[in-house]
């Protein structure tokens, strides 16, 4: 198989992370996890976000930008845990639904995304784990990050709503969508085999699929 980008997206809880692992364990690829980034701005956010709201995402959104061009660079295979596709369509999106962020401020914000989401390397394919609230909320509490166990049910289902949005959309590379609910790639072997099998067949077919498909 020739060089594959794949990027790995999904909501919180998702196991986005853990494909991503098991993905570069079984097939190779180098795996990029999000970076940890000292924001400059992340203190004054949480305490002003109407403020500091648009200085915080375009802070995220340059560095994810640097690590997609970094990446592209690579001459492995790679698979990357979340995408700067889904910076802005999913949470800085959010911030400007909630009022959080102003209507000037997401129209430049969205100006500048469109223009490197189109400049970007575009993936060879993206897996989109689909999962419901109950078992985002129970892979949450699974793995006990503090911070994150008092994330609102409301808060998810939104940005699900917003994930659903984004893919349905999606024409920048062909989307494979695993159902998060009824595969388990972690407990169950088999449907860890079934998931391989299917991303390599995507893989290799190069047929142009401008719709997403589910398994």
């Amino acid at each position: 198989m020739s060089r594959r980008y794949v990027v790995v997206a999904g909501n919180i809880g998702a196991g986005k992370s853990t494909l991503v692992s098991l993905l570069a364990e079984h097939l190779g690829f180098i795996a990029y996890f999000e970076p940890v980034l000292e924001n400059p701005f992340l203190k004054d956010f949480y305490a002003d976000m109407p403020r500091w709201a648009f200085h915080s995402q375009l802070f995220f959104l340059s560095h994810r930008a640097e690590m997609h061009r970094k990446l592209s660079e690579d001459p492995h295979s790679v698979v990357q845990d979340r995408s700067i596709y889904e910076d802005a369509e999913i949470f800085a999106k959010n911030l400007y639904i909630q009022g959080i962020m102003a209507e000037r401020e997401w129209c430049i914000y969205q100006a500048l995304y469109a223009t490197l989401a189109e400049i970007l390397p575009h993936p060879s394919l993206v897996i989109y784990i689909r999962a419901s609230v109950s078992t985002l909320q129970s892979r949450i509490k699974q793995r006990g990050r503090d911070f994150e166990s008092s994330i609102p049910d409301s808060y998810l289902e939104g940005l699900n709503e917003l994930y659903e949005e984004w893919i349905s959309s999606f024409t920048l590379a062909p989307i494979l969508t695993i159902p998060g609910d009824s595969l388990d790639f972690v407990a169950e072997s088999r449907d860890l085999q079934v998931i391989l099998r299917t991303i390599i067949k995507r893989l290799e077919d190069n047929q142009p699929y401008l719709f997403p498909y589910e398994m």
